[in-house]
């Protein structure tokens, strides 16, 4: 394994960070969290137009720059570190995947360049609070009970004159209230032979209700979708298995929120040291004192850690060797630590809900939420690795 970055990767991330240096303040994000989508289209469609975002780990045939899943994880972390507000994660880590993986010929070339250009967002709805299961982050399901039907809830499908309908409810669909498709996993067929297929519905479909939720993370915004008899096509063709593309795709995710969460401890790090640097008792800075400098040399230690785990997780990615979910766990576990401890170093001004580590701390959280916890991850890789079996067992 060579541990160097190509130049081109590195210029991708010079790039990216002194655009979103440029564009993506303090007060910028928190003026997008607070408009009705819950991100900057303005700062979407020029990462779009001078970089290529949305198209990074795209084919070339379809628009993309036809980098892999490294230069995308390494584009999350630089997102990650001021949680810049734009539909990434949502369209370009979980969505756009799914499309090249399972889509008809057809529908590659009709949406695919569109999501590359910028001008079409996506994202992926999961029914219940299952998405870390759909993604085989927390645990294998090989029937796709998390995707429920019948009594259990989620999301329906059956067929209708000219294709399918779908009925149902999701909730904490990433940006789900305002991407203009959605790629809807739901149980199709009877109660004996249901299973999951995964269908595209546009964000102006009839019988489509879309509600932007109250979430921890504001700048994770999420939607409530509720579909009553919605057309929708089918993703791929019924041959297609849903389930395993939602696992492969869950630990290029994991891989690409590792480097994100990563991206975020490193530069809450940097800002605390910054501040107690400055910040002076007793007529002494704050951070000569030794505990403090145990404290951070302690929280740096294990940001560390998390970035080279994180760094490995993007490298596997594009050989589609599995390592993302245990580094998704590190890197939560590295970005909640180091929040917390620059909320308290930070002092009285840190426990103001106004102070940027907040935002971080609750970004820690809200993914933990969504795709943890940390000791499911955890134990899942371990399962995963055969850790606890004994031998001959």
């Amino acid at each position: 394994m060579d541990a160097r970055f190509t130049d081109e990767q590195d210029e991708i991330r010079r790039t990216l960070r002194e655009l979103l240096g440029k564009r993506c303040g303090p007060e910028e994000l928190r003026a997008a969290v607070d408009t009705p989508a819950g991100h900057d289209p303005a700062l979407w469609a020029i990462l779009a137009e001078q970089l290529g975002l949305p198209g990074l780990a795209l084919p070339e045939t379809y628009g993309g720059v036809g980098c892999t899943a490294t230069e995308l994880a390494l584009a999350c972390e630089e997102t990650g570190r001021i949680l810049a507000p734009t539909p990434l994660l949502a369209t370009a880590v979980l969505a756009a995947p799914l499309l090249l993986a399972l889509g008809t010929d057809a529908q590659r070339a009709g949406l695919l360049p569109r999501i590359a250009s910028g001008g079409l967002t996506a994202a992926l709805a999961v029914p219940g609070p299952a998405l870390a299961t759909a993604l085989a982050l927390t645990g294998h399901d090989r029937h796709g009970a998390w995707a429920g039907g019948g009594r259990s809830g989620g999301v329906q499908a059956r067929r209708a004159e000219g294709g399918w309908q779908l009925y149902g409810q999701v909730d904490q669909v990433l940006d789900g209230h305002s991407a203009r498709l959605l790629v809807v996993a739901a149980h199709a067929g009877g109660f004996a032979r249901s299973r999951v297929l995964l269908f595209l519905v546009g964000g102006d479909a009839t019988g489509l209700t879309r509600v932007r939720q109250t979430a921890l993370d504001a700048t994770r915004p999420q939607g409530r979708i509720q579909l009553r008899h919605v057309p929708a096509e089918l993703l791929g063709d019924e041959t297609a298995d849903a389930l395993p593309a939602l696992a492969r795709l869950g630990d290029t995710a994991a891989a690409c929120l590792a480097a994100e969460a990563v991206g975020a401890a490193g530069r809450v790090l940097e800002r605390t040291v910054e501040y107690v640097g400055q910040r002076e008792q007793f007529g002494r800075p704050v951070g000569s004192f030794q505990a403090v400098k145990h404290r951070l040399a302690d929280v740096y230690v294990q940001v560390q850690a998390a970035r080279s785990a994180a760094y490995y997780a993007a490298w596997a990615a594009a050989r589609e060797e599995a390592a993302g979910g245990l580094a998704l766990a590190q890197a939560l576990e590295a970005l909640r630590r180091v929040a917390a401890e620059g909320i308290q170093l930070h002092g009285g001004i840190g426990f103001t809900w106004e102070h940027e580590a907040h935002l971080y701390f609750k970004r820690a959280a809200g993914d933990e939420l969504l795709f943890g916890p940390v000791h499911r991850l955890r134990a899942h890789a371990a399962d995963a690795a055969h850790v606890f079996e004994e031998a001959g067992t």
